[in-house]
């Protein structure tokens, strides 16, 4: 896959610490619970860690009590979808479609939201922008 966003390994190692490279390049994920946007209602926009582009609006996020942010739609053309069926789980992951980086996974359990999807994001893989 060719991405806008294409860096070496050492570029990407130089430019995340440990702990995003894990998540964002090798396709990790945070503990439950931990994260910086599990439960944050700031609006504004979440971006890629990694490449800083737009991908879930703050209005699309809810609480799910799974333990991660939760968004029920990503901006338009944002991400890229990859069948994952690590752990011997049926998991579609979910890639920034700007520089491939993991965010998390999307379940088809958002009960109540407008999509009926739950996009689980990792709070490392996303930054906030709040807005003014």
């Amino acid at each position: 896959m060719s991405y806008n966003v294409e860096k070496t390994d050492a570029e990407w190692r130089d430019e995340l610490s440990p702990e995003e490279y894990h998540v964002l390049r090798e396709a990790g994920t945070e503990r439950a619970f931990t994260g910086e946007y599990t439960d944050t209602e700031t609006k504004g926009v979440y971006r890629c860690k990694a490449c800083q582009a737009k991908l879930f609006e703050s209005d699309t996020k809810f609480h799910s009590g799974c333990g991660w942010p939760s968004f029920y739609q990503p901006i338009t053309d944002t991400v890229e979808y990859i069948e994952d069926d690590s752990y011997g789980m049926k998991r579609v992951e979910v890639r920034c479609a700007n520089c491939g980086s993991h965010l998390g996974h999307v379940f088809p359990d958002g009960y109540g939201t407008p999509t009926g999807d739950r996009y689980c994001i990792n709070s490392i893989s996303v930054t906030l922008e709040a807005a003014e």
